[in-house]
C-alpha cells in the first residue's frame, strides 16, 4: 500500500527536480579592467592617453621641481666668488654650463653688462628682472598642464555618459521583444557610467598634484627672487668698488633712484659724501 503511494509522488517530483537542475545559472564571470575598457565606449582611448600624460607629467615634475634645479647653494657660492674677483667672463662661461634658472638670469644680466659698457646699472637690473619673470612664468606654466587635464578629463567622461544614455534610449525605442530592450538599455547605462568614472579617476589625481606642485612652484619662485636680489646687490657693490679704485674722481655718485634698488652688501658705505660741503 505504501509503495503504491510513494511511486506516483516520485514520478511527479522527479521531472520538476530535473528541470530545476537544468535552469541553474552558470557561475558569474569576473570582470577585469580590459573588459571595462572595452565596455566604456569610444571615449576610453582618449581617457587612456590623458591618464598616461598625467602619470608622465607627475613623475617629471617630481624630478624637475627641486630647489637645486632653480637655485643651488653651490652656484651661489661660486658666482659670488667670481664676482668678487671681477671675473665676469668666467662667470658667464660658468652660467652656460649650469642648468638652473638662476644661472640663466645671471648669464643674461652679465652678457648685457659686458656687451654694453655704457649701460647704467638700472638697465642691467631691468634685464635681470625681465629674465627672472620669464623663468618664473615657465615654472608656473609647466604645472598648469595638470590643471588643464583635470578640467578636460571630466568633460570627456561626460561626453561618453551622454552618448551612452543616447544609445540606451535609442535601443529602448527601437522595438523588439522586451528582454532585448532591457539588455540594450543596461549596456548603454554601463557604458555611460564607466566613461564618467574614467574621467573622474583621471581628474582627481591631476588636480591634487596640481595643487601640490603649485605651492612648490611659489616657494621656488620666492627663493629665486631672493637669490637674484642678493647676487645683483653684490654685483652692484663690486662694480662701484672697482670703479672707485680705478678712478676715484669718476666714481659714479648714487642718485635717489638708486636707493630704490635692493639693499646692498653691508660692506658698502652708503653714507653721503660730506667732504664737498
Amino acid at each position: 500500500m505504501m509503495w503504491r503511494t510513494i511511486i506516483p509522488m516520485a514520478a511527479t517530483f522527479l521531472p520538476a527536480l530535473a528541470a530545476a537542475a537544468e535552469e541553474t545559472p552558470p557561475p558569474k564571470q569576473e570582470i577585469d579592467l580590459f573588459h571595462i575598457y572595452h565596455a566604456g565606449g569610444f571615449t576610453m582611448p582618449i581617457l587612456a592617453v590623458m591618464s598616461v600624460m598625467t602619470v608622465v607629467m607627475i613623475l617629471l615634475y617630481l624630478m624637475l621641481l627641486r630647489r637645486n634645479a632653480v637655485v643651488s647653494d653651490r652656484f651661489m657660492n661660486n658666482a659670488e666668488a667670481l664676482i668678487r674677483r671681477n671675473d665676469y667672463l668666467g662667470l658667464i662661461a660658468y652660467c652656460g654650463r649650469r642648468n638652473e634658472c638662476m644661472a640663466r638670469i645671471s648669464q643674461r644680466a652679465l652678457e648685457f653688462m659686458t656687451k654694453n659698457s655704457g649701460a647704467t646699472f638700472a638697465e642691467v637690473r631691468d634685464v635681470a628682472e625681465a629674465e627672472g619673470s620669464r623663468q618664473a612664468s615657465m615654472l608656473t606654466t609647466r604645472v598648469s598642464y595638470l590643471a588643464d587635464i583635470g578640467a578636460i578629463a571630466p568633460m570627456v567622461g561626460l561626453l561618453g555618459t551622454v552618448m551612452g544614455m543616447i544609445k540606451s534610449f535609442y535601443h529602448v525605442s527601437d522595438g523588439g521583444f522586451q528582454g532585448a530592450r532591457q539588455m540594450a538599455f543596461a549596456s548603454g547605462v554601463s557604458e555611460s557610467l564607466i566613461a564618467t568614472a574614467g574621467g573622474l579617476a583621471i581628474a582627481l589625481p591631476a588636480l591634487m598634484f596640481y595643487a601640490y606642485f603649485r605651492g612648490k612652484v611659489q616657494k621656488l619662485i620666492s627663493d629665486l627672487e631672493g637669490a637674484a636680489t642678493h647676487l645683483i646687490s653684490i654685483l652692484r657693490t663690486q662694480v662701484d668698488r672697482h670703479a672707485a679704485t680705478q678712478n676715484p674722481a669718476a666714481a659714479p655718485r648714487r642718485t635717489r633712484e638708486d636707493y630704490a634698488m635692493p639693499v646692498p652688501s653691508p660692506l658698502t658705505d652708503d653714507r653721503p659724501d660730506l667732504h664737498g660741503i
